[in-house]
């Protein structure tokens, strides 16, 4: 079957509709942002939602909420991808960037074929409330994890990927210093679905060239290194699973962040599905 083109998905990105943030970064409402989202899925025979925990921060009651695509109910082996975005919460693109993938997803399942995609579009909520990087209690999350982090969203998040043992780990996320998109991903295949996502997402947003992103040394908008402490397979996991970060500017345009985000994220998993069906054929 031939894969579906990025322009194939365009009318469907652009006809949807983002959730509206607040002017200001403070007092975002989590209910207001996954409300339509929720209210799609209860319609919906591909999407279904949950959540991995909640717990209590002064008045507040937190949740790390999960999405999950299937694109039909037949028992067959499928390919196993978490996406996850909002691990800072003054990002919102890659919120909203996500929402948009599950929204894709549902008017053309055909995007995840042979996928099971779970999908946390919120990885800090607290954070994302009171527009900080930080969560609740002031740390950075994404330098925590494999570290016996004492921070709860850090512990459910492991726990989780633990248990998921994913093919494959895409983290969302946006640069304010950066004028463009670029990613992180070393390794042979990581650089390889990642060359084909920043391609894709440069219909919507330039590419980051410059040979210097976010203090490391880069090519084509890719970097081979990475921080210590991200959100990431365990390093024990066999098969290591692809893992990549996909970044976007900031102060871009949102709608624009959100297209960037759903045409990297189609072209990354039309690779490697491809890669799959080649490497068992």
């Amino acid at each position: 079957m031939t894969p579906m083109s990025t322009s194939a998905i365009t009318p469907a990105a652009r006809a949807i509709s983002l959730p509206t943030l607040p002017a200001s970064r403070a007092g975002r409402s989590v209910h207001d942002l996954l409300a339509p989202l929720v209210k799609l899925v209860a319609q919906s025979e591909v999407l279904r939602a949950d959540s991995l925990g909640c717990w209590r921060s002064g008045e507040e009651l937190l949740f790390l909420p999960r999405f999950f695509f299937q694109r039909r109910k037949v028992h067959k082996p499928r390919i196993k991808v978490g996406i996850f975005a909002g691990i800072h919460g003054d990002e919102p693109g890659s919120v909203l960037g996500l929402i948009q993938l599950a929204r894709a997803l549902e008017c053309y399942p055909e995007m995840g074929r042979n996928y099971q995609l779970w999908l946390y579009p919120l990885c800090n909520p607290g954070g994302y409330i009171d527009g900080t990087r930080e969560s609740r209690s002031g740390k950075d999350l994404n330098r925590q994890f494999w570290k016996n982090s004492s921070e709860l969203e850090v512990q459910l998040l492991e726990k989780e990927i633990s248990k998921q043992r994913f093919n494959g780990i895409i983290s969302l996320h946006c640069d304010d210093t950066s004028y463009g998109v670029y990613g992180f991903g070393g390794g042979a295949l990581n650089e390889r679905l990642l060359k084909q996502g920043l391609a894709a997402a440069e219909s919507a947003l330039p590419r980051n060239t410059a040979t210097q992103i976010d203090g490391f040394t880069a090519s084509h908008g890719i970097i081979e290194s990475r921080y210590d402490g991200i959100l990431s397979a365990p390093a024990d996991q066999r098969p290591a699973p692809f893992e990549i970060v996909l970044e976007t500017p900031h102060y871009a345009p949102m709608r624009r962040q959100g297209h960037a985000f759903l045409f990297g994220l189609h072209a990354i998993l039309a690779e490697y599905r491809q890669l799959e069906c080649t490497t068992k054929t």
